[in-house]
């Protein structure tokens, strides 16, 4: 196949690409911190003006916005009526003290790879064979509410609507109602996925997202962009250590049943799981609550998240008993009991071949240096690939930092990133996949 810029639909423009830094720019200033970050976790008033923000972007050129039952916000430009829409985007919600990088690019990529393609297609309307979409998915963090990726779980039918809507925060708040509060709960689907919904008649017939790395292979190689050909399996757990509540000077040591001993001895587990498989698994305690947190009170209950990864499914099952195996000595050792709260799964796959095939033409028409990669982090594109054909891209991460205030990506990796993007998008949408 001949290759060659030549090809290329919307060639990189220096207005286009000082508009995309703008928006960047404004865009990080909902919930941004004194240290370079942002904080705006899942429907919090932050979340809620940067929503604001995006809506009027998209309507101001012409999309229509719309919101899901569970809060996804969707922009609509219809090209070909009747048509399925090619979909892209990624989150705009953040990690407390999170990285202003993380997840809202690939959002704001997708907006202007769309809003090109818009003016593209208008002076070329035969061209295209879909209808253009960019969604902001509700939750993909996972900090507020559990667990993460939890709009795109919905959209996917891998979590149920009541079940998000009826989760919590520490506050007691439900989904439902920070949602409502905000105005930014559809009362129906926008798109049917599968036999998943019943509601809602548009169809997706592709996805992709662009997003940084989270990793420094493609920072250390000096590669500009990443091929995500596959994923890590995860199994993350929320679990809770019971004990018995009692006076940290009067309660002799072996009466104790110390909920705080027995969740230690789970974060050292875990860390030595870590050591046993070496790099092909990664474990982590991401969060624990102790009750009632007093600092003369014995522990009587601590609620932990847990998580394990690895690329082999197989190495996830043995862990997992292993852990299991753990858990049951640590009852014992530390005379509490461990509760398994939820657990939350996805197996390591691949992605679609042909969108890894077709990203890579892209790269190479525009003659930007490429490797395929693995996520090991957990992406909305890691449930879309199992409905829909899925292209899954990365910009080099800055010594792989991500989920802090210093996360950083150069600019100019962010106008390369668009630039693929756009016409990853135009090829898909012209049904190349």
């Amino acid at each position: 196949m001949t290759t060659g810029t030549d090809q290329i639909r919307v060639p990189s423009d220096p207005t286009a690409n000082d508009a995309l830094i703008a928006d960047f720019v404004t865009m990080s200033t909902f919930g941004a911190t004194q240290a370079g970050g942002v904080e705006r976790q899942a429907a919090t008033a932050e979340d809620g003006a940067n929503r604001e923000w995006l809506s009027t972007w998209l309507t101001d050129r012409g999309f229509t916005v719309s919101y899901d039952r569970v809060g996804n916000q969707f922009g609509l430009f219809e090209l070909v009526p009747g048509a399925p829409y090619v979909l892209a985007g990624s989150h705009l919600d953040s990690q407390p003290r999170g990285g202003k990088y993380d997840g809202a690019y690939g959002v704001l990529a997708a907006a202007h790879a769309m809003n090109r393609l818009r003016n593209y297609y208008e002076a070329h309307p035969k061209a295209a064979k879909f209808n253009l979409a960019v969604v902001n998915w509700f939750n993909e963090e996972g900090s507020r509410f559990k667990p993460s990726m939890q709009g795109s779980g919905v959209f996917t039918g891998k979590i149920t609507l009541e079940t998000a809507l009826t989760t919590t925060d520490s506050a007691g708040t439900t989904v439902g109602q920070a949602l409502g509060d905000l105005d930014m709960l559809g009362e129906h689907d926008v798109f049917t996925v599968g036999d998943h919904h019943t509601e809602g008649g548009l169809m997706v017939a592709s996805y992709a997202e662009i997003h940084i790395e989270q990793g420094r292979e493609l920072d250390k190689a000096g590669i500009t962009m990443g091929l995500v050909d596959s994923t890590w399996g995860a199994n993350k757990y929320e679990i809770s250590v019971v004990g018995s509540q009692a006076h940290t000077g009067a309660t002799a040591i072996a009466d104790r049943q110390d909920a705080l001993y027995g969740a230690s001895l789970a974060v050292v587990a875990l860390r030595d799981l870590a050591d046993r498989y070496g790099d092909s698994l990664h474990t982590s305690c991401g969060q624990l609550t102790v009750y009632p947190n007093s600092p003369v009170v014995v522990a009587r209950e601590v609620h932990m998240h847990l998580d394990l990864r690895s690329s082999s499914d197989e190495l996830l099952d043995d862990a997992d008993e292993a852990l299991n195996r753990a858990f049951a000595e640590i009852e014992l050792k530390a005379d509490v009991e461990i509760q398994r709260r939820f657990a939350h799964r996805w197996k390591g796959h691949t992605y679609t071949p042909e969108g890894v095939e077709l990203a890579g033409r892209v790269i190479d028409d525009l003659g930007i240096s490429r490797q395929n990669v693995r996520t090991r982090a957990g992406h909305d594109s890691t449930n879309m690939k199992d409905v829909v054909p899925t292209v899954m891209l990365f910009v080099p991460s800055v010594d792989g930092v991500s989920h802090a205030e210093n996360e950083y990506t150069h600019d100019q990796d962010l106008i390369t990133g668009t630039d693929v993007l756009t016409e990853t998008l135009a090829r898909m949408a012209e049904g190349e996949l």
